[in-house]
């Protein structure tokens, strides 16, 4: 009787063992599948943030630049027209929004006006926090032409010029975060 049990122990210990094993497999074999389309599309998101960002360019030079006052780093999109730097989009980040971490693009020109914004990526509350996204609301048109030198990058609540997202107030502030993180990251340079 005790060698039934021993042997049921087995089967079901080996149909365990199996079926993770296939389960794994699939798994990786879909992560092959889908790593280069993801990697396609987020390098097609990066390229469109970088051109709904700055004026008309014909080439980018890319560096990494150390942020101001931080440890990371930021990546500085240089664009150039007949060899001239016109403006320079910055991948920026804040980890103050309401749900962690968010990415954008700010276009600055030559002297620190800010071109444009776009939104990367973040994990804020749909219908309130999400609607930092130009898709979504006009809140980051008030970027558009102002210069952080005299434009206070902080929510009118906390003494600045930005006006809030109604009911998203963190997130309004981690945006002007991400953006006074790329300016002075640019003033520095």
């Amino acid at each position: 009787m005790a060698s039934k049990r021993e042997s049921n122990f087995v089967n079901m210990v080996l149909t365990l063992f199996l079926v993770a094993a296939v389960a794994a497999f699939a798994l990786g074999g879909v992560y092959m599948l889908t790593k280069e389309p993801i990697a396609i599309a987020k390098q097609k998101k990066l390229e469109a943030a970088i051109k709904a960002v700055l004026p008309e360019f014909d080439t980018i030079r890319t560096v990494k630049v150390k942020e101001a006052g931080g440890k990371d780093s930021l990546t500085f999109y240089y664009a150039l027209k007949q060899d001239k730097v016109i403006g320079t989009a910055i991948k920026t980040y804040t980890m103050k929004g309401f749900s962690g971490r968010i990415e954008l693009m700010v276009g600055l020109l030559e002297d620190g006006t800010i071109n444009n914004t776009a939104v990367l990526s973040h994990k804020e509350t749909p219908g309130l926090g999400d609607k930092m996204d130009a898709k979504k609301s006009e809140f980051s048109l008030q970027f558009r032409g102002k210069n952080p030198a005299t434009f206070k990058l902080k929510v009118k609540k906390d003494g600045g010029d930005v006006d809030a997202i109604t009911a998203a107030t963190i997130s309004s502030r981690a945006f002007c975060d991400a953006v006074q993180r790329a300016y002075d990251t640019f003033e520095k340079k």
